[in-house]
């Protein structure tokens, strides 16, 4: 007897390994569009135009907001493409918000889909639903220029120091990232060009690290079952950002260009995160105050909290429907503060 199709299989896929991949998550002219507003980003990031960037060689917030020169690497990243004065911002907003992305979100973090005939009759009710996820962030990695870089081993939300037990992190891992219920975001990252940069372990969500893995150097080339996350245009992958993870960035030189006039190598890739929101019900993924405050922290500590309540802020460049959500959950972001004080996640 053939057994029922699984209804949540990129969720099974997580929670096994860690990270799932979705082959061409974006049609050919959402690629286009998105190459053309992601380039002119990381130019304004490069020239020193755009403040909100990602510098060589730190790994981890803050960063200055003045770009190294580009013979020493320069940036790697783009802050804030959600941004009201991000030239593009509608194109990374649609999709950001786009029912595609946000039904796989809504998967990964349990919310569960609307029962046929509960549908809000009218934009007025739907505006009164209570919105089970929450805006996070919307970044761009790119290539550093003509040094390499690359990022050391960690997971994105719990320290690892030499001094931490294995039984103290396991027992981290498993409130950040619990075996019996999804997690409380989900992370993930969206290639407009060929990207090789994300390696992994599979698995390492779900235990401490191996002795090995502990005594490795921090940027270590080969560990035991590290796994190279290749990504096509327009794939992605959604990962369990606590899984033991590294970047590793290979040095462009904008010069020099292949027949199709791109700069050989390059690394445009979205990088976005999306929330569960605080008390949006089942007990499923952190609505927990010591844990929600715990993941407020990795959020706000980018600085989005001090633009989203902007007045022009709101998501006017959206479709009706898409905007109503958006709107919803970025009220939800703004519930958690400006981050003010709130300090970071990871030093380094």
């Amino acid at each position: 007897m053939t057994p029922p199709p699984d209804p949540t299989p990129h969720l099974t896929s997580l929670q096994r390994d860690g990270f799932v991949v979705i082959p061409e998550l974006l049609s050919q002219s959402q690629l286009k569009a998105l190459r053309a507003a992601a380039s002119h980003a990381a130019d304004l990031g490069r020239s020193g135009k755009w403040p909100h960037i990602r510098t060589v060689p730190k790994q981890f917030p803050p960063w200055p907001s003045t770009p190294p020169p580009a013979q020493e690497g320069g940036i790697w990243g783009v802050q804030h493409l959600m941004h009201p004065e991000m030239p593009g911002r509608d194109e990374f907003a649609k999709l950001y918000f786009s029912p595609r992305v946000l039904e796989i979100v809504e998967e990964l973090v349990g919310v569960k889909k609307t029962k046929p005939g509960s549908k809000a009759e009218s934009p007025q009710e739907e505006e009164q639903e209570q919105e089970p996820l929450t805006m996070e962030l919307l970044n761009l990695l790119i290539s550093p220029t003509y040094v390499p870089f690359a990022l050391r081993w960690h997971r994105d939300e719990i320290p690892t120091p030499p001094t931490l037990s294995a039984e103290d992190e396991l027992a981290a891992l498993m409130q950040k990232s619990p075996p019996d219920r999804p997690a409380s975001h989900a992370q993930y990252n969206i290639p407009l060009y060929d990207d090789a940069s994300l390696i992994v372990v599979p698995g390492s969500h779900r235990r401490a690290r191996k002795q090995v893995e502990r005594e490795a150097d921090p940027y270590e080339d080969n560990l035991p079952c590290q796994m190279v996350v290749e990504l096509r245009p327009g794939d992605a992958v959604f990962y369990d950002s606590n899984i033991w993870h590294r970047g590793v960035y290979d040095g462009v030189d904008p010069d020099v260009k292949g027949e199709d006039g791109v700069v050989q190598g390059l690394r445009l890739t979205i990088h976005g995160s999306v929330g569960l929101a605080v008390g949006s019900g089942d007990g499923i993924g952190g609505e927990e105050g010591k844990k929600a405050n715990a993941r407020a922290k990795v959020v706000l500590q980018h600085g989005v909290g001090f633009w989203v309540n902007r007045e022009d802020a709101s998501f006017n460049g959206l479709d009706a429907d898409v905007k109503r959500r958006a709107e919803r959950m970025r009220k939800r972001l703004i519930e958690m503060g400006s981050g003010e004080g709130i300090g970071y996640a990871l030093e380094g």
